[in-house]
């Protein structure tokens, strides 16, 4: 019966363009960073802080609303790849879409019953709500509405879930425009010293509680955190090829990003009660670091065995409404749709 299964998904799977290896990367990082801020936000929630320690500054001010906005343009990406690919296996790929959408919408609520605040249904609903339509409109229409619907979310709501509709855009677009290495290295040059100059004046804003009273003086915060992102997406990109180490550690784990960002709330909530009884809140880091090391592995195991992360097939065969096969061939390499 299983050899059938097999045999039946073989003939049923259509040949598969090659990943984005890049994106891969870059979800990898993101999984990191949201793995460690949303560490640390459990275990603020659950002690309700009165006083900043050194952990809680470093989240604050260099990590928080820096690794979301990535995952948030890769989710515009891979929507954009994803109907390109579909495209080449039915003549309805926006009605796939929507079923890949229903099926993350119900595994965020799922995931909401541990993690109030996680992105899955949000993503999903605006996924269908704006992206669905925007995928009719021309790549600079959707470049226009992108940057109108992010600034207005920083100048109106200083960021946060605001972000995300003007950033799946931003990635529609991103994709739709495919930008060269060279504008990457002019990215990095001007979002650096941009997120530093940013990080500096929020500082001293918040040292300064009276800056308050003017009007956008929030905005600082979430124009930081953008700039932040962007210089620690093209930074890493453009270190990867001389860092291949990363490219190892990252790509994985990008690879089975749905999983893994699943498992990182399991792993929080499996460890807070030991971590709200560490007032520095240094243990942060520790169980962070131990729980991304664990990922990692974890991730360069399965992928050497298996295409798709569990969650990531999982995914994919209730889009498709079909069983697929999973499970690498021992002469395959790394591959398969950036789906």
């Amino acid at each position: 019966m299983v050899a059938r299964f097999v045999r039946y998904a073989e003939e049923r799977r259509e040949p598969a363009p090659a990943r984005i290896r890049e994106l891969d990367v870059l979800r990898g990082l993101a999984v990191c960073g949201i793995t460690l801020v949303n560490t640390w936000q459990h275990t603020s929630d659950a002690v309700h802080r009165t006083t900043t320690t050194p952990t809680d500054w470093l989240v604050e001010n260099l990590l928080q609303s820096r690794f979301f906005p990535i995952f948030s343009l890769l989710f515009g990406v891979s929507f954009v790849l994803f109907l390109r690919s579909a495209a080449r296996r039915t003549s309805h790929p926006r009605l796939v879409l929507l079923r890949r959408l229903s099926a993350l919408a119900v595994l965020g609520l799922l995931h909401r019953t541990l993690s109030p605040g996680e992105v899955l249904l949000p993503y999903a609903l605006t996924g269908a709500l704006i992206l669905l339509p925007a995928s009719y409109l021309p790549r600079w229409a959707v470049l226009t509405a992108g940057t109108a619907a992010t600034s207005w979310a920083v100048l109106f709501h200083a960021g946060g879930v605001w972000l995300i509709p003007g950033l799946f855009l931003l990635g529609m677009a991103v994709i739709a425009y495919a930008p060269g290495r060279r504008a990457l290295r002019a990215a990095f040059l001007v979002s650096a010293p941009l997120a530093v100059a940013l990080t500096g004046a929020w500082l001293y804003l918040w040292a300064h509680p009276a800056t308050f009273r003017f009007p956008f003086t929030v905005s600082v915060y979430p124009l930081a955190g953008l700039a932040a992102a962007t210089a620690y997406c093209t930074g890493l990109l453009l270190a990867a090829r001389r860092l291949p180490w990363l490219t190892a550690a990252l790509e994985p784990l990008g690879r089975i990003a749905l999983t893994a960002y699943v498992a990182g709330t399991l792993i929080t909530l499996a460890s807070l009660p030991l971590l709200t009884r560490d007032g520095s809140r240094a243990g942060v880091l520790v169980v962070s670091a131990v729980a991304i090391l664990a990922l990692v592995a974890f991730a360069r195991w399965w992928t050497a065995r298996y295409r798709y992360g569990p969650l990531e097939w999982a995914w994919r065969c209730v889009t498709w409404w079909e069983p697929l096969p999973n499970r690498r061939p021992r002469s395959s390499a790394a591959g398969g749709p950036d789906l």
